[in-house]
């Protein structure tokens, strides 16, 4: 029984680690300059999207004016952001309100 509470206390601990890991969006940003085709290459190249969500992100960002488009601990998306920002297009990591 103890195995049992102390596994169970050890899966909390972890979960809890993991939410707070994971309380951060990569936000992308429109702007008049890039077009609709270099962000969706961008987010493929760079996030992994498929060329689908790639585009429907592009869309959000058009319309929305930004949109976070990865979640995930900063330092995953730190490299990431930094490679966006690097090709021309803004690219900020914001805390997930939570």
């Amino acid at each position: 029984m103890t195995t049992t509470n102390n596994h169970t206390k050890f899966k909390e601990e972890v979960d809890v680690l993991t939410e707070l890991d994971a309380y951060h969006s990569l936000v992308v940003w429109n702007d008049e300059v890039n077009s609709f085709d270099w962000v969706i290459e961008t987010l493929v190249d760079i996030c992994g999207h498929s060329p689908e969500q790639a585009e429907q992100c592009a869309i959000i960002i058009d319309s929305k004016g930004k949109y976070a488009v990865k979640d995930g601990s900063y330092d995953y998306l730190k490299p990431m952001c930094d490679a966006i920002t690097e090709r021309g297009i803004g690219a900020t990591i914001e805390v997930i309100a939570g």
